[in-house]
């Protein structure tokens, strides 16, 4: 069956495949070709211009000889609806949390009759909440634990989902920010988590150093952890306040990583502080659809002048929405 599909060498492959679901489409309904060098995905739709920045250059499209899927049941045939959910590891976490209990159950159990890799299914009971950015989570169904291993681009992540913030649909902007990395760099994560831009640079990108900073003692626990399970070199875990940190580490990296967006605005001092001349900060925020980036630039050209230097944009995106009207932005910004 010929339909319209993306090669790509296979080492892109699934990079290639992570952005195709994000956008929803990678089409399911047949399998994904591959020969030795390269493997052939599936599109519902071609993407779109502004979504083709997005992908590796290596990409090639053309239309290939796709075989039917052999249909196995999903979560839909048996509620008549798709549920909303996410997997991290073999958690499923269930997005909605104004699902009362009985549908919370019925889609619970349609997801371990149906997703083998499923093992836990989760509904939250909080927003993201306090200093430490975590989440009350209640079990609806399968095993009783909020521990899990999420594996992400070679790398394999133990969290435990409701003492650190974990989000997979994140894993895209982490392969991303490599893209700016170069070898012997000094990496700066001033909310480092668990660790999943630290680790995957640290194994990715041989740099110098990566300093993982984290104020939360569970997530610098299971950060020390999964340093260790991915045999990361160059890396230090730092349990710590990054402002306070950014004092000892003034003017040493080439890349400071600001991924807390709702409050990154209120580190961009130390952030500065923590960057060498020519370094480059790669700033995270929640925006409104009506001032998506140049609120944001102001303020990190403010705390630049604060300190006697400028800067200069180098790339603003959009990551994700966020909520209606709100959307998830990186900015990234060389500090000189």
């Amino acid at each position: 069956m010929k339909r319209q599909c993306i090669k790509v060498p296979k080492k892109k492959g699934e990079t290639v495949r992570r952005i195709l679901l994000e956008l929803e489409i990678l089409d399911n309904s047949v399998k994904i070709g591959s020969d030795e060098a390269f493997l052939y995905l599936p599109l519902s739709r071609e993407p779109a211009p502004d979504e083709l920045k997005n992908f590796p250059e290596e990409i090639e499209f053309l239309k290939f000889d796709f075989k039917l899927q052999e249909k196995k049941p999903v979560p839909e045939n048996l509620l008549g609806f798709s549920p909303a959910y996410e997997v991290i590891g073999d958690i499923a976490l269930l997005e909605d949390p104004e699902l009362d209990k009985q549908k919370a159950s019925r889609i619970a159990s349609a997801l371990l009759q149906t997703q083998p890799n499923i093992k836990t299914v989760i509904k939250p009971l909080t927003p993201v909440i306090g200093e430490f950015r975590v989440r009350e989570f209640e079990v609806i169904a399968g095993e009783m634990r909020t521990e899990t291993i999420h594996r992400e681009y070679g790398c394999r992540y133990k969290v435990d989902l409701a003492r650190a913030y974990f989000t997979p649909r994140l894993s895209t902007e982490r392969s991303r920010i490599l893209s700016w990395i170069k070898e012997g760099d000094t990496v700066v994560d001033m909310f480092a988590g668990v660790g999943p831009y630290s680790i995957l640079i640290a194994k990715s990108k041989k740099p110098s150093k990566v300093l993982a900073i984290d104020k939360n003692p569970d997530a610098v626990r299971y950060l020390r952890e999964n340093i260790i399970l991915n045999s990361a070199k160059n890396i230090e875990a730092v349990e710590g306040d990054a402002r306070e940190e950014a004092k000892k580490f003034a003017g040493s990296a080439d890349h400071v990583i600001m991924n807390l967006p709702h409050s990154a605005s209120e580190f961009l001092d130390s952030a500065v502080l923590l960057t060498k001349p020519g370094g480059i900060i790669h700033y995270y925020g929640i925006t409104p659809e009506d001032d998506l980036f140049e609120s944001s630039i102001e303020l990190i050209r403010k705390a630049a002048e604060k300190a006697g230097r400028n800067i200069k944009v180098l790339d603003k995106r959009v990551v994700r929405s966020y909520a209606p009207h709100q959307y998830n932005i990186c900015i990234e910004a060389r500090i000189v």
